[in-house]
């Protein structure tokens, strides 16, 4: 028996179509992977209540960034890593060297842009001293006294002279660790995007073709 294999110039264009919509398939399909992740991470954070600015930093990029491969892939990420990663993995935050976390109370106002106000900062813009009050079963805190409170429902610096409407305002509450929440679950929505990859692949094939 004898065989002849002759391979036509129709024969090396068809598999060479082929190819190229697999490529546009492969790559199609990461495309729509990676959007679909960068979409369920802006929507949980969002729901989560931790604001449009912390999900626009969810990014995501298609490679290679121009043409199609197929060995296309996609990676999607967030410019703001630490923020999303502990409210993500829900970690337990110590202070550093046996000291206190400073938690501010709503009498504590807030920094500078908005941001979380420090005790240094305080005492620098209200212009009083925090005093240290240790408590035993519950937490420590600092506080300031000869304070009013003002219409914000702030701590400021009392200007009477009598001492008429001044107290003595907790400002910080002073705890040795706090366990952040999980409020996040980026994983499961990155498991379902990979679980429908293949799916993708041969849907973009079929229309490629």
């Amino acid at each position: 028996m004898k065989l002849k294999l002759d391979i036509t110039p129709d024969l090396v264009a068809a598999m060479a179509t082929e190819v190229k919509a697999g490529e546009k398939a492969v790559t199609a399909a990461m495309r729509e992977a990676g959007t679909g992740v960068k979409s369920s991470w802006r929507t949980q954070i969002t729901g989560a209540g931790l604001g449009r600015r912390l999900a626009n930093s969810i990014r995501n990029q298609t490679f290679p960034r121009a043409g199609e491969s197929l060995d296309a892939a996609a990676l999607v990420w967030s410019k703001a890593p630490v923020i999303v990663g502990a409210h993500d993995s829900g970690p337990l935050i110590r202070s550093k060297g046996g000291f206190y976390l400073a938690i501010p109370t709503e009498a504590a106002g807030r920094g500078l842009r908005g941001r979380r106000i420090t005790p240094g900062e305080w005492e620098r813009r209200r212009g009083l001293r925090l005093r240290f009050v240790y408590r035993r079963r519950r937490p420590s805190l600092l506080v300031a006294d000869r304070a009013r409170i003002n219409s914000r429902g702030q701590a400021v610096a009392s200007r009477a002279k009598t001492g008429r409407n001044q107290v003595t305002a907790p400002i910080f509450l002073l705890v040795p660790q706090v366990k952040l929440p999980k409020r996040l679950d980026l994983d499961r929505d990155a498991d379902r995007a990979l679980d429908s990859v293949p799916w993708l692949i041969v849907a973009n094939w079929v229309e490629a073709r």
